[in-house]
């Protein structure tokens, strides 16, 4: 939804760099940085240690997670994958820098099961704190 491109003195140096605006439904936006120069891209973006981990998930309907699938398949991304978690459908996509996005598409039933799993959030995380780290996801217990 916007690019800015910019020059700022920040923490005591001269920094160049252009920040990416991604818009979401909600009219909200994700924003990724790249500085101009090397040295400030790295002690900004340190590399993270690979993991399919870290990474942020977006909701979706099934018109555009087949079109994302189509798109990715014609680009030849590397480390995309697809998993089933029962309460949604995912796509996993790897960018060039090594960040992940996850485009999440809901069961029929999620609703219901949101509702499950935001009722006992507490309690859940409680029980899991203390050390009872037995799945509460029945639909897929892999």
């Amino acid at each position: 939804m916007a690019t800015w491109c910019e020059q700022d003195v920040l923490f005591g140096k001269k920094r160049v760099y252009a920040h990416c605006f991604f818009g979401l439904q909600d009219g909200s936006a994700l924003a990724f940085f790249q500085f101009a120069n090397a040295d400030d891209q790295a002690e900004f973006g340190p590399p993270m240690p690979p993991s399919p981990f870290h990474h942020i998930a977006l909701n979706i309907d099934g018109e555009t997670l087949q079109a994302l699938k189509k798109r990715v398949e014609a680009a030849g991304l590397q480390g995309t994958y697809i998993l089933e978690h029962g309460y949604c459908h995912s796509l996993y996509v790897t960018d060039p820098n090594g960040l992940i996005v996850e485009f999440t598409l809901d069961a029929d039933i999620a609703p219901q099961l949101n509702a499950k799993r935001k009722s006992d959030a507490h309690t859940e995380l409680q029980r899991w704190l203390a050390g009872d780290h037995s799945p509460n996801n029945a639909i897929n217990n892999a």
